[in-house]
Formats: C-alpha cells, sequence, structure tokens
C-alpha cells in the first residue's frame, strides 16, 4: 500500500485528528530511516508502510497503526524510546518497545537471544495484546519478501513462523493473517508439495466453481423459500491445509474432496440452526461430522455451526453457518475488538476480556520461569497445542491443552480447589491424578480442607503453566523456613563438590549482587528459590562462582596444578594436535571428538582425569552445558607452522530437494575442491527433502568456508551446516 491509500482507509472509519496524527507518524518514520535500504534495495519506509497497510486493513486503532509505522525505529536508528513517549504518547511507546528486540544484552547463543525475544513479545503482549498485531503484520510482509533473503535464512523465518506466529495468530482467531503466513511459509519449507498442489488446484478450478455456484443457487433458493436474508458464498481451502490433510491422513489429492466449502452468512443465532435444519433436510449430513462452535465457542471466541452433508453429485460439501458478527470475529478475532471499540460497528461480546483471561496469565507464568526456553516451551503446550473439551458436573465447559490431567483442571477452575484437591472423577469414576482427558468428558474434582497440599510431583504430572506456577506458588509460600534451610544446603553441597569454600563464596555482597539478577531482593529469597525449585541450581551457582572462576582462569599453571591427575607429561607428539596450553609446556594434548575442532576454531581446553586435556571448540554442547567443571577449562591456542601439514576431520550436513543425482553432484562439487572425502551417507523422507551427511578432511576453517560455499552454489541445496557428535 501507499502512504495515501493508508490514509484514505483510515477515513472510513477514523476522525481526521486521527489521520493526521498518523501522517504525522509515517513523516516520523521516514525521516527516522533516511539512508536506509531492505534486502530487496527498496527503501526500508517501505518495510513500515507495508506494515501499517496491513493494521489499517485490520480496522485497527490509531495508536496500533501508528505502533505500526514506528516498530522499527528503536531497533534500527537513533530514535529512543524516551522520544517515541515525548512525541506520540505512553501507549504507542509501549507497543513499540513490546516488538523491539533485545540486541543490547550478550546471550550465550542465538537461540536463547530468540527465546528471549520471544518471551519479552508475549510479556508485553500480556499488557497490551496490540503488540501482537504490529508483530504478526511485521512478520507477515517480512515473508512476503522472503525472496530477498539467502536460501537458509528462508528456511529458519518459514519454520519459525510455522512453529510460533502462524500458530499465534489462530489462537488469536486473525485466520486473515494465519492462512497466508502458513502457505507463504511451506513455500519455502517444501517447495514441490507447494507448487504440485497449486498446479493441481489450477487444473480442476472450473470444475469445482461450477459445482460450488450450483450448491449456491440451491441454498439461496431453500433460504429464500422460509423468507431468511443470507450471503452465501464459497470458500477456498488453502494449500497449507491441503498439504496437513494429505500429510496426516495418508490422502493423494484426488481423495480430499472437501477443497471447497459454503459459507452462509445470516442476520441472528436463530437463523444459523434454522438454516442448518433446512441444510440437514435437503442433503443428508455425515454422521459425526457436525460441530456447534456457538453453543461451544473456540477459545479464540470464533463461533460456528460446521456440517458436512452429502451434496448434489453425491460428494461430501462441508457448509459453515454463522452471525455477520462471528464472521467479522472469525477472520480478525482480536484485531475485531479493538473496531468495535472504536464505535463504527455493533458492540462486541462484552466477556471479551474475561475470554482472553488466559492470555494475561503469562504475566504470571514467567515471574516463575527464569530460562526462556523453558518459558516458551511451555507457552507452546498452552497456547499453540491441540486442545480437548470437559465439562463440569453442572455442565460448564473448559477448553485445555491436548494432553492435560486433572490437577490442571482443578487449577483451571480455582487456586484453592487445586491446593486441596485429594482425587477426581471422570465420567463417575474414579481416575488417577494423571489421567489424560479426552473432549466429551465430565470432570469432578474432590477437595478437602484437610488436605496437605500439592506434592512436588504435580509439578512433573501438570500439562499447563498455570497449573505449575500455581503448584510452585504454593510451595513458596506455605514452606517458605523449609525452603530457605533446603537451598542453603544444596547450594553449599554443590559449591563443595566443584571445590570451591560456601564460607567464601556466600558473602552477603555476592548473594545480593546475584539476587537482583533474578529479581529478589533479599538472602533468603534466593535461598528459598532453590529449595523449591524455582530457579536451577546449577545455574545459581555458576552465577556465585562467577568472579573466582574468572580469575582461574588468568592462571593456567595453578589449574594444572590443582588437578593431580593431569599434571605434566613428557616426550608427547604436540605437533600432531597443534595446539598448545598458554604459559604452560609438556602437556599431553588431544583435540576432541565430539565437536572435531580444526585451525581457525576459537578453541578451549578442559583438564581430563588421566588423559592430558582435551581441546573443545567453544561453542562446544559439552563445554556450555558442563557448568560444574567450569573450574577445569584453561586457555589454549593453535599452533600450526604449516597449515597444510596436517589434515582435520569434520562432520557437515547438507539439506537440499531430492532430485535425481543430487547426491553424485555434490561428491563431484567436493571433489573439485580437492578435498578428501572420509565418509559419506544420505537419505530423504516423504517430502522430497535429501539430508546428506558428510565426512570431510580439511585444512582449516578456511579450507572449510571454501568446500560450504561451494556446494551451497549447487542450486538445489537448501543449507550446509558443521555437525557435531
Amino acid at each position: 500500500m501507499t502512504i495515501e491509500e493508508i490514509l484514505d482507509k483510515a477515513k472510513t472509519y477514523l476522525t481526521q485528528e486521527n489521520v493526521d496524527e498518523i501522517e504525522e507518524a509515517y513523516q516520523y518514520a521516514k525521516k527516522a530511516h533516511t539512508g536506509q535500504y531492505r534486502k530487496s534495495g527498496e527503501p526500508y519506509i517501505y518495510h513500515p508502510v507495508e506494515v501499517a497497510g496491513i493494521l489499517v486493513n485490520l480496522n485497527m486503532d490509531v495508536k496500533t497503526i501508528i505502533g505500526g509505522f514506528l516498530h522499527d525505529v528503536v531497533e534500527d536508528t537513533a530514535v529512543t524510546l524516551d522520544d517515541i513517549k515525548a512525541r506520540f504518547g505512553d501507549d504507542v511507546a509501549l507497543l513499540v518497545d513490546g516488538v523491539t528486540k533485545l540486541r543490547h544484552f550478550e546471550f550465550t547463543s542465538k537461540e536463547d537471544q530468540q527465546a528471549e525475544n520471544h518471551r519479552k513479545m508475549f510479556v508485553a503482549m500480556a499488557r497490551d495484546l496490540r503488540c501482537v498485531l504490529i508483530k504478526l503484520a511485521d512478520r507477515l510482509h517480512n515473508m512476503r519478501t522472503l525472496k530477498y533473503m539467502r536460501k537458509e535464512k528462508q528456511i529458519q523465518k518459514a519454520n519459525e513462523t510455522l512453529e510460533i506466529f502462524a500458530p499465534l495468530a489462530n489462537r488469536l482467531g486473525i485466520s486473515a493473517i494465519k492462512w497466508e503466513l502458513e502457505d507463504i511459509s511451506l513455500r519455502y519449507l517444501n517447495p514441490q508439495q507447494y507448487y504440485k498442489i497449486v498446479n493441481l488446484m489450477k487444473q480442476k478450478r472450473n470444475e469445482r466453481e461450477a459445482y460450488v455456484l450450483e450448491v449456491i443457487k440451491d441454498v439461496r433458493n431453500m433460504v429464500k423459500d422460509v423468507h431468511i436474508e443470507a450471503d452465501i458464498s464459497g470458500r477456498p481451502k488453502h494449500i497449507y491445509s491441503i498439504y496437513r490433510k494429505m500429510v496426516h491422513q495418508h490422502k493423494q489429492f484426488n481423495e480430499i474432496y472437501d477443497l471447497l466449502a459454503v459459507r452462509i452468512v445470516v442476520k441472528s443465532i436463530k437463523d444459523c440452526y434454522a438454516v442448518l435444519g433446512i441444510i440437514h433436510t435437503h442433503w443428508k449430513p455425515m454422521p459425526g461430522r457436525f460441530k456447534d462452535y456457538i453453543a461451544m465457542p473456540k477459545a479464540n471466541m470464533y463461533q460456528s455451526l460446521h456440517t458436512t452433508v452429502i451434496g448434489p453429485k453425491g460428494d461430501p460439501l462441508e457448509v459453515q453457518i454463522r452471525t455477520e458478527e462471528m464472521h467479522e470475529i472469525a477472520e480478525y478475532g482480536i484485531a475485531a475488538h479493538w473496531a468495535y471499540k472504536e464505535g463504527k460497528t455493533k458492540n462486541v461480546n462484552n466477556n471479551f476480556e474475561d475470554k482472553l483471561t488466559w492470555f494475561r496469565e503469562i504475566l504470571e507464568w514467567q515471574n516463575e520461569t527464569v530460562d526462556a526456553r523453558e518459558f516458551m516451551e511451555s507457552l507452546k503446550v498452552d497456547l499453540f497445542s491441540d486442545t480437548v473439551f470437559v465439562f463440569t458436573p453442572k455442565g460448564d465447559v473448559f477448553e485445555l491443552p491436548a494432553g492435560s490431567v486433572p490437577i490442571d483442571f482443578a487449577y483451571r477452575i480455582h487456586t484453592e480447589i487445586g491446593n486441596q484437591m485429594v482425587g477426581a472423577k471422570v465420567n463417575g469414576k474414579m481416575v488417577p491424578l494423571d489421567y489424560k482427558f479426552k473432549t466429551g468428558d465430565i470432570v469432578e474434582v474432590l477437595t478437602s480442607k484437610h488436605s496437605y497440599g500439592p506434592s512436588q510431583d504435580w509439578i512433573k504430572i501438570a500439562q499447563s503453566s498455570q497449573a505449575k506456577a500455581k503448584i510452585k506458588q504454593w510451595f513458596k509460600r506455605q514452606r517458605r523456613e523449609e525452603n530457605v534451610i533446603k537451598g542453603k544446603e544444596l547450594i553449599e553441597k554443590e559449591l563443595k563438590g566443584q571445590g570451591f569454600n560456601p564460607k567464601t563464596i556466600l558473602t552477603e555482597e555476592n548473594l545480593l549482587d546475584v539476587a537482583s539478577k533474578y529479581s529478589f531482593t533479599t538472602e533468603d529469597e534466593v535461598y528459598a528459590a532453590v529449595g523449591y525449585n524455582g530457579v536451577p541450581l546449577k545455574q545459581l551457582v555458576s552465577r556465585l562462582t562467577e568472579k573466582e572462576r574468572k580469575e582461574k582462569e588468568t592462571n593456567p599453571d595453578e589449574i594444572l596444578k590443582s588437578f593431580p591427575d593431569v599434571s605434566t607429561y613428557t616426550n608427547h607428539r604436540r605437533a600432531t594436535s597443534g595446539v598448545k596450553v598458554k604459559g604452560v609446556d609438556n602437556v599431553l594434548i588431544r583435540l576432541s571428538k565430539c565437536c572435531n575442532p580444526v585451525p581457525g576454531d576459537a578453541i578451549v581446553g578442559y583438564i581430563t582425569k588421566g588423559r592430558g586435556v582435551s581441546i573443545h571448540r567453544v561453542d562446544c554442547a559439552n563445554i556450555t552445558h558442563g557448568e560444574e567443571n567450569d573450574q577445569r577449562l584453561i586457555d589454549v591456542e593453535w599452533e600450526i607452522v604449516d597449515e597444510k601439514s596436517k589434515q582435520y576431520n569434520v562432520d557437515i550436513e547438507i539439506i537440499g530437494f531430492d532430485k535425481n543425482g543430487l547426491l553424485n553432484e555434490v561428491l563431484q562439487t567436493v571433489s573439485e575442491t580437492h578435498t578428501l572425502i572420509n565418509a559419506v551417507s544420505g537419505k530423504a523422507d516423504k517430502n522430497k527433502v535429501a539430508y546428506i551427511h558428510m565426512t570431510i578432511a580439511i585444512n582449516n576453517t578456511s579450507h572449510l568456508r571454501r568446500v560450504v560455499e561451494k556446494i551451497k552454489r549447487i542450486p538445489e541445496i537448501y543449507s550446509v551446516k558443521r555437525m557435531m557428535q
């Protein structure tokens, strides 16, 4: 869209004052991004304009559209949040901050940084849901322009979109964005299947359209006879939904009959059920294919009647029936809420906030989870997994993540019911607490005022983050003194096991410094958090001993002396490894096979028991995840006189489209670089994606880069990466 088109669209539902504010935000963003360009070569302002265009097409409020124009200025320009706040107000500053990535902090890996960015976004969303609408619009335009990115970046973004952003759009009911995100992702992850489905749909388009027009004519006559006003249209299946059905149900394209559905939009709920009766009277309904989402709405507020009937030609025909308001919410989900709030359309359901309380609870969950990756994994269970519907004995319905157990149900009803639970009945029969619900189960929670409260085992049994958080809160509140004592004992034991003196580590200054990193205020809160498993023990001890470990790293000779199992060795052949310990001679050195370091890699030494010093890459998982042995790490460096005097084995993984002769082409390409191939294996999956694993002998990282770049030039190759064992 152009800025003129955005302003014209905004004028249809916003005031002139609002439109002027939007134009001011555009001019501000344009000036801030002056001189910046995207990968496509276009001026950077093109992206914020498109993001704002997506938001204005959702009929979003003025502050969200302004946030769309400004969402990148803090991250990519000299503009600060304070500047935004002074010019456009606190609300806009909050929205911009919510979608701004964390780039001024150090992270141990890109995965940790990405997880922390996602956590920041979700927490901001819990404060103001409009953050997610800006983020989804941002991701949608980035996916539309993904062709300008490198192939490995395309795959990474497409995977992330399918894993997080498309499910998020679905969970918030924004199907208008969800479908497009899924289709674009499939185009880059499995182009062969994507274009195969596109071509097959084109071949039968005329036949399907004629069939649907016939059905629409029949339905229009039916509802006209009973004087019901209805808008009837065909709804095409999206490419990704067809692909999923082909994969999950093991069907060929010609076996999928419901490529088109008929959607009937009427004036009232009474008319919905009346039309349903007419449809079922005219065409025979298929057993088990009727779903009433009006009586039992989805968590994302979606409401509609779904039924599948045997149509005029004897083929299955899917029919959806809903009111105009339901249709608006089905397309735009929570985005419709702000359009309704502006007072330009009918009032949305008054219990909008109640229906999204699960989202507000994200703040509570994140306060109980220190690790960002753990936070994201638990969030995926609650927000993005399949769901089950269960009932109370009184008929109230609850939607829970698939795999939920009675513990999750009890805490969903009320915290105290969960804390006092002693058992549960499902469909009138007693069940164990790890019983997994099925849709339609009637659940009764048994409680007792004399209950001793939840068990630590419940944290492992529960599936939802909400239940886990509330159980941890109970232990934190009820057993504070016990947790303080237990936590202190665990920390002291761990320190002694790592060779540290607890008295020198557990000083008031050191404890309070670490406490501030976890948002605690006292030493006892640190001990208690460890006691009730609120903070990982090894992670906390690593932070407590960080200063001492750094001091040891500066004196390698002292470290070696502290390990009598190493000492020093004579007459070893250091040249075979090409590595030496800084400041120390005559130490047995061997290259670790778990990460296969080669000259040019950043490396670190690890003092082993009786086997000298093993050399690892600094990003080796056996180093980064072995915090309890950090005192055994030592500085080392490469010492090579002739880079071609020794070769090192490196494992690489090559992923590409499985065409005939791909393996031979890869082998030929590697041979052209005069590189020795020591081992090779390959396989292909059902999606025609080929995986080739190869062990090659190289001299250094520069040699490896030349080989990798050569392989990447093969058109069918998606990615090439170095592997660790």
